[in-house]
């Protein structure tokens, strides 16, 4: 086979020389992810051989500039993007700070400290010639902790988390809304971030979906490339309430997926505690989580149970054990009356509450939970 003109000129260059003609050609034809995958070979090849170009290397990586992204690193002076038609603002930073450490099951905390480890020990990872998880998807129920966790993220990487509004973002001019989706993603490249696209599912749609219009499939096309492009210096989060609506491909794209469960009766009673401060019986509290767990409350009903009891107790200036105690019979009231005795025997039980102490709680006469509890010990 004749040998191309081009792989003749190649003979005789020095494997420095090589590489320096196929990162022009890969930048001239505008292949960003092509560059930053030939930039980590080169990295971990020249740090054996020349300690300077490596170190360099390793410095552009770690700072991630590219031609969407000339200000990376230098932070993010450009205007907040805003829709052409209502000068809506795109998209909105979130400067709130945690106030409690989200509560969440072991693989949920598992995957969210593996994202936090890889992006504050990635310059580890580019001397073995790799980048930290640039995308993660969560999926799970409204209330269960996805934004709060994106705050988290954010707080402990010590970067500006930006939320996308995909109200403003979906145009009245329906071909516009590529546009507004590219302009916020190319601002939050233009310097270490995290962007969070909430309900994702309002954008991305699946395409074989016969209910929306063209454009509106279009944009998931548009969407998935900005994905693909996502730099590894900052972090592209995406939140849905309803996993079965996205496109398949969309799945794909994210390098990790977060499954968000409904908390248990143990995770719900954490969270109590943090919503109250400590300030309240530990018995009301474990009764109000095994009642919101019966029901599959989330995060944000046992949130709404506290700050109701505490808003009341403050204008009654009554102590808040005494509006959880109201509030508690008020959970307990909307389980079917069987629930309430299988609660309440099963806190006699496990709990080691007294049966005195379970009635005032749960309602439950002293007489039905000693019956229960007399034919359970026949049973047996």
């Amino acid at each position: 086979m004749t040998r191309t003109m081009e792989s003749r000129r190649m003979d005789g260059m020095t494997t420095l020389e090589q590489d320096l003609v196929h990162l022009a050609r890969m930048a001239l034809a505008g292949r960003s992810q092509d560059v930053q995958m030939l930039l980590q070979r080169m990295a971990r090849r020249y740090s054996r051989s020349n300690e300077a170009i490596g170190e360099a290397l390793q410095a552009l990586l770690r700072d991630a500039p590219s031609a969407d992204a000339p200000l990376r690193g230098l932070g993010n002076a450009a205007p907040v993007p805003l829709d052409m038609d209502s000068r809506v603002p795109l998209i909105r930073p979130d400067h709130l700070a945690p106030s409690i450490t989200p509560v969440l099951s072991g693989s949920v905390r598992e995957a969210v400290d593996q994202i936090c480890d890889e992006h504050l020990g990635r310059d580890r990872l580019l001397k073995a010639g790799l980048s930290p998880s640039a995308s993660a998807l969560f999926v799970g129920p409204p209330g269960v902790g996805k934004t709060l966790v994106a705050r988290w993220i954010a707080s402990r990487l010590k970067l500006p988390l930006l939320v996308l509004d995909l109200s403003s973002v979906m145009s009245s001019y329906l071909g516009r809304t590529g546009g507004n989706i590219r302009k916020v993603l190319d601002y939050a490249k233009a310097s270490p971030s995290i962007l969070l696209l909430d309900e994702l599912d309002t954008v991305a749609k699946r395409r074989d979906d016969g209910a929306e219009v063209g454009e509106l499939k279009r944009l998931v096309t548009v969407l998935l490339q900005e994905i693909d492009d996502w730099p590894a210096s900052s972090l592209l989060l995406a939140a849905t309430n309803h996993g079965d609506l996205l496109d398949p491909a969309v799945w794909r794209r994210f390098e990790m997926v977060i499954d968000f469960p409904l908390p248990d009766a143990v995770q719900l009673r954490k969270a109590l505690e943090q919503y109250s401060e400590r300030d309240a019986p530990d018995d009301v509290l474990t009764v109000i989580a095994r009642a919101l767990a019966l029901q599959g409350a989330s995060y944000s009903e046992a949130h709404r149970v506290v700050t109701s009891a505490r808003r009341r107790a403050a204008l009654a200036e009554q102590p808040l054990k005494e509006t959880l105690l109201s509030a508690c019979g008020e959970q307990l009231r909307q389980l079917p009356f069987a629930e309430r005795v299988r609660l309440a025997v099963d806190l006699v039980q496990s709990d080691h509450m007294s049966q005195r102490r379970v009635h005032e709680l749960s309602g439950i006469s002293r007489d039905t939970i000693r019956d229960r509890l007399r034919r359970q010990e026949s049973q047996e």
